[in-house]
């Protein structure tokens, strides 16, 4: 029996997968209660007895919880920002590579990816590997999405009844442009700069829409090398070109685990949409797909597809 520690179980990512765990009868899950859940010691103890470890803490503390486990046989999914442009981590994307696959397989330490960034990287990374988009093409993208991705304080904000009412348009932040998941972007993609990114903010509870704009691109040839990509992928795929319907919700796959690509415009212009959960590929349903990728069962094990 597979022994799983979440440590950081009481946020948004944690209980997604605890909830999603609970009943996998091929695992057993360490719980920490209490005072315990912050003390070092019991979270080293845990860490060393665990076969699994997923980390869903702010990054220092993600960066804390690895020394903990320095020693030790425990294999770690760390779901913050804190080691995705690591080279002694492996980046949580199967679906890029036949290299990322085998990476992941064998990996003690996997850093799985931001929401923003799958999006953004699901769209771009294959194009810059055909090279259909060169490394140094100055790429722009824009991700809606809802508010859960924002943790307890902003989900509390958005469902208080005394709340902004200008929560109930969307709003757009970063603007700084430069949202901590612009390295793994950058790295991810082999790009010689990060894109400009503009991330929006929604009055809905989760789901996630990222497109990236292509000006001088025929849709037709970028949807060909993403449908030849992904072509036999059980969780991303790619819809007809021009999209499974003339508009694109973001709330589309709330609840789900997959992620569908959506090629878009015409002989001179191409948007690509990644639609996808922010909780789902986007965190807690990536985070469970590596593990069971670890472990070398079917990845969807326990998914939402």
């Amino acid at each position: 029996m597979t022994k799983v520690f979440i440590d950081g179980s009481a946020g948004t990512t944690g209980l997604r997968i605890a909830d999603r765990l609970a009943n996998r009868s091929d695992l057993t899950i360490l719980t920490l209660t209490g005072d315990a859940r912050k003390d070092p010691q019991a979270r080293k103890e845990a860490l060393f007895e665990s076969d699994i470890a997923f980390l869903c803490l702010p990054d220092a503390a993600a960066k804390e919880a690895a020394a903990l486990a320095e020693g030790s046989k425990v294999r770690i999914i760390d779901t913050s920002t804190a080691h995705r442009v690591n080279p002694n981590w492996d980046y949580g994307f199967a679906e890029l590579s036949a290299a990322h696959r085998s990476a992941i397989e064998n990996s003690a330490r996997v850093a799985n990816p931001g929401c923003h960034a799958s999006g953004f990287i699901a769209s771009v990374c294959p194009l810059v590997a055909k090279g259909v988009i060169d490394k140094n093409f100055p790429l722009t993208a824009y991700s809606l999405t809802g508010y859960s991705g924002g943790g307890k304080s902003l989900i509390a904000e958005y469902e208080d009844e005394n709340r902004d009412p200008r929560h109930e348009s969307h709003r757009i932040y970063g603007l700084p442009l430069q949202h901590k998941h612009l390295p793994e972007m950058q790295q991810v993609c082999g790009l010689s700069q990060p894109p400009v990114f503009s991330p929006i903010l929604g009055d809905f509870y989760e789901g996630m829409a990222t497109s990236v704009l292509l000006p001088g691109f025929d849709s037709k040839k970028v949807w060909e090398a993403l449908a030849a990509h992904y072509e036999g992928q059980k969780i991303v795929s790619v819809a007809p070109l021009g999209g499974d319907e003339g508009l694109i919700y973001a709330s589309t796959l709330a609840n789900k685990d997959t992620m569908r690509i959506i090629v878009t415009g015409h002989e001179r212009q191409t948007m690509v949409t990644a639609l996808f959960d922010n909780l789902g590929k986007g965190a807690s349903g990536a985070a469970i797909q590596n593990m069971n990728i670890m472990l070398g069962i079917d990845e969807a094990t326990g998914l939402s597809l």
